[in-house]
């Protein structure tokens, strides 16, 4: 199982360009596999942390299935830095705050959600 965020701030969404399963370089959201008795809340703040440099906290489930939570979440602190040093971020190229004007740079996988999350926090 894989917990991720999305985070937005100022017309921006936090993701990180990274090699995926299926072979390409794509923009995804912060995520991760949940670790033994971790909940997914706990994997989502950690693999935020741990591939952006930010504290989160998951203030709402927006997706989930079979395979992957999504949480909408919110920055508690922090600042925008990947933590090479660390053999889970091997995949990661980089991170960046990605304007939500740049449609181009979300796929099939990350548009749908992040429509979601769109629709999600302008009808609060």
């Amino acid at each position: 199982m894989i917990s991720q965020a999305i985070i937005l701030v100022n017309g921006h969404v936090l993701m990180v360009r990274q090699y995926v399963a299926r072979g390409e370089i794509v923009w995804n959201f912060p995520d991760g596999q949940i670790d033994p008795g971790e909940s997914p809340q706990q994997a989502c703040m950690r693999e935020v942390f741990e591939e952006t440099g930010y504290t989160v906290q998951p203030d709402q489930i927006l997706f989930s299935n079979e395979r992957k939570y999504t949480f909408l979440a919110t920055i508690v602190n922090g600042h925008l830095v990947v933590d090479h040093s660390l053999e889970e971020n091997a995949d990661i190229l980089e991170a960046a705050w990605i304007p939500l004007t740049r449609r181009e740079l979300f796929d099939t996988y990350t548009a749908p959600l992040l429509d979601l999350a769109l629709h999600t926090r302008t009808s609060k």
